[in-house]
This record gives structure tokens, C-alpha cells and sequence, in this order.
């Protein structure tokens, strides 16, 4: 334990000094009753009784001696738990991602969501932002800068198609703070490829499922276990599905929930699905990061203070009951 005002300590030698006026008071106290005693003006009082007069004064006693020791303002290490770690959240930002099934579009309403999630976290979280169509992009490196992630979700716009696994990747490479490659091929292995493991890390997957491109989202989330990173993936739209109107053609577009589901179950992690806004801020609730100890210095004096009044309160109280008086 250290102090603030370490001199304030010096105050506590006023301490004796009163235990030592106490001593004189009562002996004085003694020998005037032990005279009336002798002549039989009051009842003779045991030691017992008499052991049981000084608790008032000691707990009075007591008392003052912390309000003294608290003027030094004495700092401890104490360990308080944080909700620490990084969350990335990988916007699947394709065309399909316009269709209205969800209000106001699928896009819309995920960047709502996430918005009102950015908000409620606590300064131990880091966010990132991952948007990936036909590939990826790291929109917003992890950072407890909250502006400067809201600004990143908020210039997201749907266009081309949809990469899964090349999203997943990326968002790992976020997390990982340095570019992940993936091996060219149209086969969608990521064999070989070293992420390291960073178990406090967890991804937000907002995507209707339909992937169109390589790699294969399932090997992307075998890499993102093998990390220790779970990817809670966020279903957006209808699994009957709906037709989207872009440049004079129609195309269907549908929710493939099976693919989210299976990279949830493969991650650890924890698959929703969000027919409108409402529904999908509830999803970022489900998203667990690990809480830490972390040993931080604390001013007590607020402590000492308040054992300090109970003592008080509780010696005043036994000598009104004796007594009638406080001291």
C-alpha cells in the first residue's frame, strides 16, 4: 500500500496521546467510585463490568484512528475484472445485400445494428471492419476509436459478388494485424497457411450466405478455429428469398442458412438469424469475449472512510445504551 500524502500519517500520533488521557480519565473514575463504594454509596463494580465499560471507547477509538489514517489517502493494487478482446465485423457488402426481405435493405439494417452495437461496448474492446463483395477489404483497422469505426460502416454500399471465404480471411488478417494470403487456385484450399491463435478475438459474419467465389467459406473457418477466433454469422434476408432488379435484370437471391450455421458450429460460435433491425441488434448480445484481471492502482480512502463511520456509529450506540451518553 502507498500513499498520496504520505505526511498526513504524522497525525496518528494524536492517537496515544488520547489512549493515554483515556487511562488517566478512568483511573480517576475508578478511584472516585471505589470511594463511594467504601462507603456504601454505590454497588462495588467486578472486573468483568469493567472490561465491558472501555468497548464504546475502543471502537470510538478505532474509528478516528482510520479517519486518520485516511487523510494520507492510501493508494492498494487491486484486480478488476475487464471485458477484453477484438471484434471484427465482416460486412458481406455484394449486390444481393440491396434486397429489401429485411427493412430497409439487408445492408441497411445490418449497419444499423452494428452502429448500436459499436456504442454499447466497453473501452477494453477493440472494433474493426472488414466489408468483402468479390474480395476483401479492411475497412477500419482494430481501434477503440469508436468515431472512426461508425464512419467506416457507414460509407458501406452494396456491389458485385460474394466472397466468404475471402471475408473471413480478412477479418483474420485484421485480428492478426498483418495481410493473410491465400494460396491461388479455384480448389479453396488454405492449407499452410499460419494465422497464430488469438483466443480473445471473435468476428461478427453479416451475410445472407450465398457465396459466388473462393475460397471455400468452410476451410476459411477451419482456419479461423485453428486460431481460436469464433465467428458469430449473422443470416440476413429470407430463406424463400426474393428478387432483386439490378441494371434491367432480375435476380433471385435467397438466405443460404446451412453455410452460416456449419462455419458457426465449426468456429465455436453462434449462429442468428435476422428477419428485421429489431431483431438483429439482439444478435450482438450473444457475442462472448474473455474477461481479464487486470491490477490496477486504486485511491481507498473511501474505504477506510466508511469502516470508519460503522465503528463509529456502532461505539456511540453501545455507550448511549450504557450510558446514556456518547462518551
Amino acid at each position: 500500500m502507498t500513499f498520496v500524502w504520505p505526511l498526513a500519517l504524522l497525525a496518528l500520533l494524536v492517537v496515544p496521546v488520547l489512549v493515554v488521557a483515556y487511562r488517566g480519565q478512568e483511573r480517576r473514575r475508578a478511584e472516585g467510585r471505589a470511594r463511594l463504594a467504601a462507603q456504601g454509596f454505590v454497588v462495588p463494580q467486578t472486573s468483568q463490568q469493567g472490561a465491558r465499560r472501555h468497548v464504546p471507547a475502543a471502537l470510538l477509538l478505532a474509528s478516528l484512528t482510520l479517519l486518520l489514517f485516511s487523510l494520507a489517502r492510501p493508494e492498494a493494487t487491486v484486480s478488476e475484472p475487464h471485458r477484453e478482446g477484438t471484434v471484427i465485423l465482416a460486412f458481406d457488402v455484394s449486390t444481393s445485400m440491396g434486397a429489401k426481405d429485411v427493412t430497409p435493405t439487408r445492408l441497411e439494417a445490418a449497419k444499423a445494428a452494428a452502429a448500436s452495437f459499436v456504442r454499447r461496448q466497453p473501452a477494453g474492446i477493440r472494433l474493426g471492419v472488414v466489408a468483402f463483395g468479390d474480395s476483401a477489404v479492411v475497412a477500419q483497422q482494430p481501434t477503440d476509436d469508436r468515431t472512426m469505426v461508425l464512419a467506416a460502416i457507414d460509407r458501406l454500399s452494396p456491389q458485385g459478388g460474394t466472397s466468404l471465404g475471402q471475408g473471413i480471411v480478412a477479418a483474420l488478417g485484421a485480428i492478426a494485424g498483418k495481410p493473410i494470403t491465400v494460396p491461388q487456385g479455384d480448389d479453396g484450399s488454405l492449407d499452410g497457411v499460419d494465422v497464430g491463435y488469438y483466443g480473445s478475438a471473435a468476428m461478427v459474419l453479416l451475410s445472407d450466405g450465398e457465396n459466388t467465389t473462393p475460397p471455400d467459406p468452410l476451410a476459411a473457418a477451419d482456419l479461423a478455429s485453428a486460431a481460436g477466433v469464433r465467428i458469430y454469422p449473422v443470416g440476413l434476408g429470407s430463406p424463400e428469398g426474393t428478387v432483386l432488379q439490378v441494371d434491367g435484370f432480375s435476380i433471385a437471391t435467397a438466405l443460404d442458412e446451412a453455410t452460416l450455421q456449419q462455419i458457426a458450429q465449426r468456429t465455436n460460435g453462434q449462429y442468428r438469424s435476422a428477419s428485421d433491425a429489431t431483431a438483429l441488434a439482439k444478435v450482438y448480445d450473444s457475442v462472448h469475449l474473455a474477461w481479464t484481471a487486470r491490477s490496477e492502482k486504486r485511491e481507498v480512502t473511501s474505504w477506510f472512510a466508511a469502516a470508519a463511520a460503522l465503528l463509529l456509529l456502532a461505539g456511540a450506540a453501545l455507550s448511549v445504551l450504557r450510558s446514556g451518553r456518547v462518551v
